[in-house]
């Protein structure tokens, strides 16, 4: 191998990684380099005069300094596969210091991305010679880099959930920092009216700024999202966010009880360490009475997804005052509230939103209703039920589209002119 490439410890020893342990891939090219001299010395002093030229090729093609001493010999070409990349670790690992200056972090990962001309030669080289045990300049710099990087910093090198990666780009050097999302958990109450969950852009702009929308972008001057999401992103340094809720409750309802499970997820974090309750304050201060959060803790993806998943399925509760077309008595109002007890509810996309949801039927169980009457024209519903139900239609029947609803079970119009979350179960 070496009388046909001029090769650098490391990339000899690479084509090897995978044998032995506990060496660098460049003790193990020393070794193999070493090992060899001293058979090619050793048949030198027996008198095989073919030696010479093994150690020639060790000293002149393989930079071995052993060999060199014997033969009188220095190296005059650089490595074939690396041209002396793999002697720089310390450069890269010096440049991924510096770039990670400014970031808080506890673990890192070292990704590196090698150009295709240096692969391609070191494929040559593999494909040459039939090598079964080595391993990739790709995993070598990664590893050798992350080694010095750890040492520099004093922090620890983590493959399953690091806090930031970075990727470096050889011959390069180029470096690229990318922090892991943090993901802040808590509940919200809304408290007012009015107050859409996420931002709306306005439709004739497209969040742009018009005439309409008195130049904000916006239909409404603000939002849950908003509200919860501008403290946590100025505390983590971090460059946007992503406001996921437990579901969502419509605009014009309050979200009340102990408030509606949510995660913020803060992309490219400077900050990872966060006072959660100075933040908390922070976001109730600005919420003027209108937002409020509570239980803010640090939390990860799969908090994310069980909220998304179980937003479909766990149990809700409303409450809702309800308008009839025609009167009704008392026993008409306990009839009503028995009737859905345990009542399984056919429900089509809502006609309100066909236009951002796709058209189909929906299975929905309310477990349990009550009715108070107010006056013979109006209730007031607690609804226990299902996640993922619409409750304005469970009241108004939607045309048919919802069945059986309030307005079925009653004969006449019913209207749900005022709605509340009073609970959401999410167990999360």
């Amino acid at each position: 191998m070496l009388h046909r490439y001029p090769l650098c410890d490391s990339c000899l020893g690479r084509q090897f990684g995978g044998l032995g342990r506990g060496i660098t891939n460049k003790e193990r090219g020393f070794a193999l380099k070493l090992v060899i001299t001293m058979e090619a010395h050793m048949g030198l002093k027996k008198g095989e005069e073919s030696q010479e030229g093994v150690l020639r090729d060790l000293a002149v093609r393989g930079a071995h300094t052993p060999a060199s001493n014997l033969v009188g010999e220095t190296a005059k070409d650089g490595c074939y596969i690396c041209g002396g990349i793999m002697d720089r670790m310390g450069e890269y690992a010096a440049e991924v210091v510096r770039a990670l200056n400014g970031y808080q972090y506890k673990t890192f990962l070292i990704g590196v991305k090698v150009s295709g001309e240096l692969a391609e030669r070191e494929d040559e080289v593999k494909s040459e010679f039939g090598i079964e045990f080595g391993e990739s300049m790709k995993m070598e710099a990664s590893r050798e880099i992350g080694k010095l990087v750890s040492k520099a910093t004093g922090k620890e090198v983590e493959f399953a959930k690091p806090d930031v990666v970075v990727t470096v780009w050889i011959p390069g050097p180029v470096v690229e920092v990318s922090p892991m999302p943090l993901f802040v958990f808590g509940r919200y109450r809304k408290l007012a009216r009015g107050i859409p969950q996420s931002k709306w852009d306005c439709v004739h702009c497209r969040g742009k700024g018009c005439e309409i929308c008195h130049g904000t972008g916006k239909i409404y001057p603000t939002s849950v999202e908003e509200i919860v999401c501008g403290p946590i992103l100025k505390a983590a340094g971090g460059k946007e966010t992503k406001f996921h809720g437990a579901g969502r409750e419509d605009v014009d309802a309050i979200m009340s009880g102990t408030g509606r499970p949510f995660v913020v997820e803060v992309r490219e974090p400077k900050i990872r360490e966060l006072d959660l309750k100075a933040i908390e304050a922070e976001i109730n201060k600005g919420g003027n009475g209108m937002v409020e959060v509570a239980g803010l803790r640090l939390s990860d993806r799969r908090t994310v997804r069980k909220l998304k998943e179980g937003a479909k399925v766990a149990e809700k509760v409303y409450r809702a005052l309800v308008e009839l077309d025609r009167d009704i008595t008392e026993e008409g109002a306990v009839a009503l509230g028995k009737s859905f007890n345990g009542c399984v509810i056919n429900q089509l996309t809502p006609n309100r939103v066909l236009h951002r949801r796709a058209d189909r039927l929906r299975l929905k169980k309310v477990y349990e209703m009550s009715v108070k009457m107010i006056d013979p024209r109006h209730l007031e519903l607690v609804v226990r039920c299902q996640g993922g139900l619409y409750v304005k239609e469970l009241i108004s029947g939607d045309g048919g589209r919802t069945t059986p609803s309030v307005s079925e079970i009653l004969g006449c119009g019913a209207r749900c002119t005022e709605l509340d979350v009073i609970a959401v179960n999410e167990g999360v």
